[in-house]
């Protein structure tokens, strides 16, 4: 294929995507399908666009710009750190778990041979992840357009599908290309410890590194669009220190992107808008549109009990693990929650490609599990919009949000543009550094508040958290002064800055309150807890009902 019609195909499919996205959204149908439904026109139906050459060059860098944006919009890794002693968490393993294993049984031969084309474990547990991955993004905007996402069911599918679809995308991340031969228990084992060190490593990145480094260049060299330069020439980088060390670029990309989730807002206003308008308006498009130019009907031919076994057993393994985690973590309105664990977005068709391409499926395969995500796609958000308003007709004053955690992912899909100033509380009193540790417990220790602001003389001295005292002796807490247990290094937040950073900020540093400071003179305004924050989502929850 030339040059010339590289580019004439690029544009041609670039053209008609958008244009089919324009028609087809006005009858609800998604973009992806839009896309897809592109490559199949252009495609196999006309022959005006093949595969091969400069095209799988660009379509390549579309797949790295992809995950990119995935682990940038919907991997929270602070707000998974946060939920591993959670019920939520127990939750998200229990379907995890009963999906792949569902999944296992139609993508391995250990009891019946489908030839769905995986003849090892490593490619049978990545396209078992495929089956068992849920989406964030799709779950997000179906509780955002039924004003559930601020409410208590809301929040507990959220929080349930964040963790999921992380632990799955890295399950597939890591088996793609890695195939299992012998010693099957000992390379899960080596599966698990990869996963624990990448979630680790990528929350180091996210807290300590990549966005002070980025706001430290962005301060003290001022140059026009340095952030979105230093972004997108690291994303390449990052892919290709992930090639040379056995894994998948994806996952590189992946890893990136979830390592500037914690950017400040501002920050991120600057970069984020710029790299979705490169995606979706060009490589999303091209990528999904290549869904389309491999995209054929030769799955017909498959015997109808492999096309039966693909579409019900991984479905009904996802509703199982969905409802038995419900169960475990004695979660309320199972059906909800389960329906919401179902959710399919891009990443699944996005993964497939990768999974065909690294020769895992065959274009049989693969046109078959791309017509099902399709119809996960369709049908999900209907499901998912009727269940959630079933249960929130059912609420009580019970449902209120107590112990959840707000995540930082959760503010952004929830409190867009929303202010400290909004929330901060400027009547409240604090306790004297110079008063004992016992007279603090006994005026100042109230239920549900675990992090206090203290001051000195007026002035903010810093927080104390309740745990830490519990490493103080209690026949010293009467001659123990509050200032001696303090954390010194008080984080504190601004009133003009976005909820979201606040919150970011909350939890990378483990408090649940925070003192808020003027920006000119760091005279102490107020105090903003992680309960003001959720109090403000069930506020304008309310409002928009």
């Amino acid at each position: 294929m030339t040059f010339e019609e590289t580019v004439f195909q690029v544009g041609l499919l670039i053209v008609v995507a958008k244009l089919a996205e324009a028609v087809l959204s006005r009858v609800g149908v998604n973009s992806i399908i839009a896309y897809t439904l592109t490559g199949v026109i252009l495609g196999p139906a006309t022959g005006l666009v093949d595969t091969g050459g400069d095209l799988d060059t660009l379509l390549g860098i579309g797949i790295f710009i992809f995950f990119f944006l995935i682990g940038l919009d919907e991997v929270d890794i602070s707000g998974f750190m946060a939920t591993l002693r959670g019920r939520f968490f127990l939750a998200a393993i229990a379907c995890v778990v009963v999906s792949i294993l569902s999944a296992l049984a139609v993508t391995t031969d250990v009891f019946f041979d489908f030839n769905l084309g995986p003849k090892d474990l490593g490619g049978s547990l990545a396209l078992a992840g495929v089956f068992a991955l849920s989406s964030l993004g799709m779950v997000a905007k179906v509780l955002c357009d039924n004003g559930q996402l601020r409410l208590r069911l809301g929040m507990e599918i959220f929080a349930i599908v964040l963790i999921a679809e992380l632990i799955v995308l890295l399950v597939v991340g890591f088996t793609i290309g890695e195939p299992f031969h012998q010693h099957a228990a000992l390379e899960l084992g080596v599966l698990a410890g990869q996963i624990v060190a990448f979630t680790v490593v990528t929350w180091v990145l996210s807290k300590r590194v990549v966005p002070h480094l980025i706001v430290f260049l962005q301060r003290f060299l001022p140059v026009s669009q340095l952030s979105l330069g230093l972004v997108l020439g690291g994303l390449f980088l990052m892919v290709m220190a992930a090639e040379r060390i056995g894994l998948h670029g994806s996952l590189g990309a992946l890893l990136f992107g979830a390592s500037l989730s914690g950017l400040p807002h501002q920050v991120r206003r600057e970069i984020v808008p710029g790299f979705h308008s490169v995606g979706e308006g060009l490589f999303v498009p091209l990528f999904f549109a290549s869904a389309g130019l491999h995209f054929n009907w030769s799955f017909v031919d498959l015997p109808v009990w492999t096309i039966t076994a693909v579409v019900l057993v991984p479905l009904l393994g996802k509703f199982a693990g969905a409802a038995v985690g419900a169960h475990l973590a004695r979660l309320g309105s199972r059906l909800a929650l389960s329906t919401g664990l179902m959710a399919k977005g891009v990443a699944e068709i996005a993964l497939l490609l990768i999974l065909l391409d690294s020769g895992v499926i065959e274009e049989d395969v693969f046109s078959l599990l791309v017509l099902i995500m399709f119809g996960y796609i369709l049908v999900t958000p209907y499901a998912l919009g009727y269940a959630v308003r079933r249960a929130g007709r059912r609420a009580t004053a019970a449902d209120e949000p107590s112990e959840l955690a707000v995540t930082p992912a959760l503010a952004r899909f929830a409190l867009d543009g929303a202010t400290v100033e909004s929330i901060v509380d400027r009547t409240r009193r604090f306790p004297d550094a110079d008063i004992s540790v016992r007279e603090f417990a006994n005026r100042w220790i109230v239920s549900d508040q675990e992090d206090y602001v203290v001051t000195a003389d007026g002035r903010l001295a810093g927080i104390v958290s309740l745990r830490m005292l519990r490493y103080l002796p209690k026949p010293r807490w009467a001659h123990t002064p509050l200032r001696d247990v303090l954390r010194r290094d008080t984080p504190r937040a601004w009133p003009a800055e976005p909820v979201e950073d606040a919150l970011q900020r909350m939890t990378d540093n483990a408090v649940t309150a925070m003192p808020v400071v003027a920006e000119d003179s760091e005279e102490l305004v107020g105090v903003v807890t992680s309960m003001d924050i959720l109090d403000l989502i069930v506020v304008e929850a309310r409002g928009e009902a």
